[in-house]
């Protein structure tokens, strides 16, 4: 099954700066051949679930790995089953709605 998720990965107990942390986690998505959004505040993928979610198991016990003793991870899901639907599809869609 396709899916999209928003994902957001927060370490805890590491200070105020997270970034080598998240360059991490977009570096373990990137390997896992996945199609990837990096935002301001967290990443789109779009991939089969299992493949999704193996990669996020992977991000955290590689921040884990790094140091990180808690983590505070947000998973937004989205599935269709009655289309194909994109990252791009989406946001072209609403692009074309704004004229």
């Amino acid at each position: 099954m396709k899916v999209i998720v928003d994902l957001c990965v927060v370490p805890l107990g590491v200070g105020v700066s997270v970034s080598k942390y998240v360059a991490r986690c977009q570096k373990i998505l990137m390997d896992a051949g996945l199609k990837i959004n990096l935002h301001a505040y967290g990443t789109n993928i779009e991939g089969e679930y299992d493949q999704v979610f193996a990669a996020i198991r992977r991000c955290h016990e590689e921040i884990h790995a790094a140091g990180a003793p808690r983590i505070s991870t947000t998973i937004k899901l989205g599935s269709r089953i009655d289309r194909v639907q994109t990252m791009v599809d989406k946001i072209e869609s609403v692009e074309a709605k704004l004229g």
